[in-house]
């Protein structure tokens, strides 16, 4: 598989995967082996994803300094990928925290993002607010599922505070579009898949700056598109539309019946929006 090496000496490997154009891909986690994205649906059969794995993570080598984790240190990164792909402009996606990373290089490099599509994002770079209410209130979509009362009753004790270890496997089931075997598969192997040094050191003091980061997208010339998945408790849909608002640009698409992974939820659904926002002209370059 390809590889580069960083500014910092660091060597990262990449995926590539897929027909079309080139779509690079953050993973989520954070800090999460790129392996979980998959094919994104079938979105290969559009686009050629290239995947990147974080430092630390997937095919990747761990950084000299552990310090580097911090999701602002790592926009080098990617701006190295995009020069190694020998691309002027990138259509970007980055899925849950790897938005955090996609925003944090959208707002220092602009001029290098041709579209960014933002796939159940986290918050965090921007700042908003997801109350326990939004949480509970998209839990409560899914009481007619058997697991709906203990995974419910572990979120109220997560969202208030008083949390046990057990409660955080037991809202799993929130994730997912339809708990199954295929889902408790995934899963598993997803716990199995995360750097976890490195994601305690992710969003660090003076990983972002929420008021700086607003004030360069409000200026963002390049379309966006913002996915959500209306039983996704981490992204839930009120705070994904105020997410949305902060762009000149932007789309909000929201999928039914589909949680965090919306791909994995419902394929089609998921790659004719992707693709059809992808494909439309491309925008224009700052300054032209």
């Amino acid at each position: 598989m390809p590889t580069f090496t960083t500014a910092d000496g660091t060597t990262l490997a990449y995926h590539v995967m897929g027909e079309g154009p080139p779509l690079v891909c953050l993973p989520g986690g954070p800090m999460q082996d790129s392996v979980y994205l998959g094919d994104l649906g079938g979105l290969t059969a559009r686009r050629t994803l290239i995947r990147l794995d974080l430092r630390g993570t997937g095919h990747s080598a761990s950084p000299r300094d552990p310090a580097s984790y911090r999701c602002d240190r790592q926009v080098s990164d990617v701006e190295a990928l995009r020069a190694e792909l020998g691309l002027e402009r990138v259509d970007l996606l980055g899925h849950s925290a790897g938005a955090n990373l996609a925003l944090l290089y959208t707002a220092r490099h602009a001029d290098r993002v041709n579209r960014l599509a933002l796939v159940t994002p986290s918050v965090f770079a921007v700042g908003l607010d997801i109350t326990a209410e939004d949480r509970l209130e998209t839990a409560r979509q899914r009481r007619d599922e058997p697991w709906f009362a203990s995974a419910q009753a572990s979120l109220e004790a997560i969202t208030s505070g008083r949390a046990k270890p057990a409660d955080w496997d037991a809202v799993a089931p929130f994730w997912f579009g339809r708990w199954d075997d295929e889902a408790r598969r995934f899963r598993a192997a997803e716990q199995q898949q995360r750097n976890d040094e490195a994601a305690a050191l992710y969003a660090s003091e003076g990983a972002f700056a929420p008021g700086a980061t607003r004030a360069a997208l409000a200026e963002l010339p390049s379309p966006v598109l913002v996915v959500a998945g209306v039983y996704d408790v981490a992204a839930p849909v009120r705070v994904m539309k105020e997410y949305a608002a902060l762009f000149p640009q932007a789309d909000l698409f929201v999928q039914s019946r589909a949680g965090h992974f919306p791909w994995r939820d419902g394929a089609d659904a998921f790659v004719t929006a992707l693709a059809a926002f992808l494909d439309q002209a491309s925008a224009p370059a700052p300054g032209t």
